[in-house]
């Protein structure tokens, strides 16, 4: 069988004897209508408060909060639905990084769209590590210190747009995500990204998971606030398939049944050979197709054989988790050692790739040089092909492979029922 595979912004085609093939895994197909549509239904009837248009009414500054270009949020084709409205307000604009860097010109083009040129000065780009930019907000009941960006206190109203999909610590991506971590001191996050390493902290779940009630504190830190929250879950082809809006809570508790429709993905058995891919524009770096290897382990056989693509395009990202991996001299168990002794941000990447180095094999697919992979347990190759035959040389003639198309956001739950 041939299989067409997402590579940055083109594909790479391979072959697969059908006899070893288990099955292609995309999110699940869904019925999506005119996006422009479920948009405006969505906002002419929020969740547990007014209609946006009556959110707006006697607005000062409303500051939109949208997500950076390592999200596939279509923050653009929102903004143009709301381009009328924006129009009448005074509208500003953070870029919730996160930690992350600032966008290149690309991507600002891919978040704002054809709006870009009339609103870029209106736009500041959040930096977590500019401690001048942060107000103190009080303390989490987990002991987390909460610093924000000063343009999300000031603000008169707020607008919260973001995508929800599973999360591999985080539960589900959306919501409360576009406060902390999004316009988060970098402090502040890393005292919150500490909890993902506990079991709690996984895809799917969020009672009791400490990194959500974390994010969970942050949005009560500012209660009081007006928040107008628009969440929208993306089919397949990145078309707006649901949309909530209203009540931050509300709204995402909504989204979350939808993204559980397109993204919990029935898979017959588990594989000898799992290829999980991070397509555009999850691929910006090593950082962020991490999240690609949580979802490929769950649909892995012990002492199987996981190949991640991704173009990481922009190289490793966030150093930290690299560098620390770096010093474990190829072994797993020390990098989890040393974790245990004190945490730092992007650590908890470390430790997940640690933790699966432990019991599978990590082999990738990517632009990145050999020795950077080498350094983090995985075996590089740039050709998928060369790569997948000699995963079925190792494990066999009767090897069963498995592919998830969309794996920083496809969660495999095997079984039939």
């Amino acid at each position: 069988m041939k299989i067409r595979v997402p590579y940055g912004q083109e594909e790479l085609t391979v072959q697969v004897p059908d006899e070893n093939l288990i099955g292609v895994f995309h999110p699940n197909e869904v019925e999506t209508g005119p996006e422009r549509e479920t948009l405006l239904h969505a906002l002419q009837n929020p969740l547990g408060g007014p209609s946006f248009d009556e959110f707006l009414e006697g607005s000062g500054e409303v500051l939109f909060i949208v997500n950076d270009g390592t999200r596939p949020t279509p923050t653009a084709k929102v903004l143009e639905i709301l381009e009328e409205r924006l129009r009448k307000v005074k509208a500003t604009f953070i870029v919730a990084t996160g930690c992350h860097r600032a966008p290149t010109e690309e991507e600002y083009r891919f978040i704002f769209g054809r709006l870009y040129p009339d609103f870029s000065n209106r736009i500041y780009v959040h930096d977590s590590r500019n401690e001048r930019e942060m107000a103190y907000l009080g303390t989490s009941k987990n002991g987390t210190e909460m610093y924000v960006n000063h343009h999300g206190v000031k603000a008169d109203k707020l607008v919260a747009i973001s995508s929800v999909e599973p999360h591999y610590f985080g539960g589900y991506t959306g919501g409360r995500k576009s406060f902390l971590p999004g316009i988060a001191s970098y402090r502040t996050i890393e005292q919150n990204h500490k909890y993902a390493i506990r079991p709690e902290a996984k895809s799917l779940a969020l009672a009791g998971n400490p990194v959500h009630e974390d994010m969970i504190d942050a949005l009560k830190s500012i209660e009081g606030k007006p928040i107008f929250s628009i969440q929208v879950v993306l089919d397949r082809q990145r078309r707006i398939y649901a949309a909530a809006t209203g009540d931050i809570h509300a709204s995402l508790d909504a989204a979350i049944e939808k993204a559980n429709e397109l993204f919990c993905v029935r898979v017959p058995q588990k594989a000898d050979i799992v290829v999980s891919v991070a397509p555009y524009p999850m691929d910006v770096d090593l950082y962020q197709s991490q999240k690609t290897l949580e979802s490929g382990k769950l649909a892995l056989k012990e002492g199987g054989i996981l190949i991640m693509v991704s173009k990481c395009r922009t190289g490793i990202g966030e150093k930290s988790f690299f560098d620390l991996l770096a010093r474990a001299g190829g072994d797993p168990k020390r990098a989890l050692e040393e974790i245990d002794r004190g945490y730092k941000l992007g650590y908890h990447k470390a430790a997940k790739m640690a933790e699966i180095a432990l019991w599978a094999d990590m082999w990738a697919v990517t632009d990145l040089p050999d020795s950077d992979l080498e350094t983090v347990f995985m075996r590089p190759f740039h050709d998928l092909q060369k790569a997948l035959d000699e995963a079925l040389a190792v494990k066999g003639k009767d090897a069963k492979v498995l592919f998830l198309m969309d794996g920083s956001i496809t969660v495999p739950l095997v079984g039939e029922t």
